[in-house]
């Protein structure tokens, strides 16, 4: 089997983002704009009275995954809820969302929030959730020292129960020091890593990576991962995905095929229509 390697490296810096809160941005840089079909990936702190205050989103899915802390969230349409460590929430947003996400408790939230493209003929569908807590993800302990959380797609035959538009995987990967893994990965799909704690040698080349850094995989068609962590904090995830290829033009959070797709987003949100109604004059409860 062939495998991918890694063919770039980039150290994912602390930044401002929303009311107060910090990221550190992997995808959706200067330096990586994106990855067909995924449009940023950031890992989020934030702390009340920091938070991500109502905004809309168009075209895209959101996927929010808790490390630490609370996240309460809240949208235009009554949906509200609140997840925790560990727990997930696949935010369809498609035609359109308006929403606000604020930390729950007194305790730093953090966590990790990917945007995945739509393709052209799924962007203008009726919005969509998922929500799992922790005990409800896929897990699988291949052996002693090796534990994966399936977020989505497949992992050493665990699925995840997670229903992906844009065809998807993200794994959550632990690593005792010493231990070594192999994530499957669809040979058409793009994907990256990116680590969270530790070090670790990945991909064919065995490429020595340590915290905050995104690693793009080669497009060679290879079909897995390799992975030997170097200390026993090693945690990272693995995300890829089927490309769209198709021209983005994104505006903030809003994401569309062409620039008069993304004007009209603008103004049925300001307006209140096309699958907006309601929005302009919706007031968020949770601050």
């Amino acid at each position: 089997m062939t495998s991918r390697k890694i063919v770039q490296s980039i150290l994912s810096r602390e930044q401002a983002e929303g009311v107060g809160a910090r990221v550190r941005r992997s995808i959706g840089t200067r330096a990586l704009r994106n990855l067909d079909p995924f449009l940023m990936l950031d890992e989020f702190y934030v702390k009340k009275p920091a938070g991500f205050q109502k905004h809309g989103h168009r075209g895209i899915e959101t996927v929010t995954y808790m490390l630490d802390g609370e996240v309460w969230h809240e949208d235009f349409k009554g949906h509200k809820g609140r997840i925790g460590p560990g727990d997930l929430q696949y935010m369809t947003a498609a035609k359109g969302i308006a929403h606000a996400e604020m930390p729950g408790g007194d305790e730093m939230a953090h966590g990790l929030q990917l945007w995945v493209n739509l393709s052209a003929k799924e962007k203008l569908n009726e919005p969509n959730y998922q929500e799992y807590l922790a005990k409800d993800i896929s897990k699988v302990t291949p052996e002693e020292g090796i534990d994966i959380r399936v977020i989505a797609g497949e992992s050493y035959g665990v699925h995840s129960p997670v229903k992906t538009v844009t065809p998807t995987m993200y794994i959550d990967v632990r690593l005792k020091k010493g231990k070594k893994m192999e994530q499957v990965i669809p040979k058409n799909y793009v994907g990256f890593i990116y680590t969270l704690t530790g070090s670790a040698m990945f991909g064919g080349d065995k490429h020595k990576s340590e915290a905050h850094h995104t690693l793009v995989l080669s497009d060679n068609g290879g079909t897995h991962i390799p992975v030997e962590s170097l200390s026993n904090d090693c945690r990272f995830v693995v995300i890829a995905g089927e490309p769209i290829k198709e021209p983005i033009i994104q505006y903030g959070p809003f994401v569309m095929n062409t620039e008069q797709e993304i004007y009209q987003a603008f103004v049925d949100y300001e307006q209140g229509k096309n699958g907006f109604e309601g929005a302009p004059e919706w007031r968020p409860t949770i601050y």
